[in-house]
């Protein structure tokens, strides 16, 4: 619903995938790629499953706006844009939830992982998710004005 309300997505739901939902400039891809143990990915996980976010990350032709589902996914962004040669600032900010970082031509856009744990207590709302996907979406329109 947030990608819809933000104008990235045609529809508000997806329950399979040939129900006609399309995405607007946007990639989702996942720093790990199954539910872990007590939902903390192991570093060897991270380490294994880094390739297919990169080569994912690869077939884009121009990022403006990644927004980091998690602690655990800005980090790794933040490892995946230094090792690029990307200058990212050390000491490496803290995530917070809404914290916006410039890296180059990027924004890298925070925001709590929607998980049930995070939505069932109140620790990412509604309302908070769609601030990220509004920001994101202005940021991305801000970057393809025509100069």
């Amino acid at each position: 619903r947030a990608l819809h309300k933000a104008g990235l997505a045609n529809q508000p739901h997806s329950i399979s995938r040939d129900d006609g939902l399309e995405l607007n400039d946007v990639l989702i891809t996942a720093a790990v790629r199954c539910a872990p143990p007590a939902n903390k990915p192991h570093p060897t996980e991270r380490d294994a499953c880094r390739r297919w976010m990169e080569q994912e990350f690869d077939l884009v032709d121009s990022v403006r706006v990644i927004v980091t589902l998690g602690n655990f996914a800005y980090l790794q962004i933040l490892r995946i844009l230094g090792n690029r040669g990307d200058s990212v600032p050390r000491p490496r900010p803290r995530f917070s939830h809404g914290a916006e970082l410039s890296i180059g031509s990027m924004t890298v856009l925070a925001s709590y992982h929607p998980s049930q744990q995070n939505t069932f207590t109140g620790k990412l709302t509604e309302e908070m998710f769609d601030r990220i996907w509004a920001r994101a979406k202005q940021l991305i329109e801000k970057n393809t004005l025509p100069f």
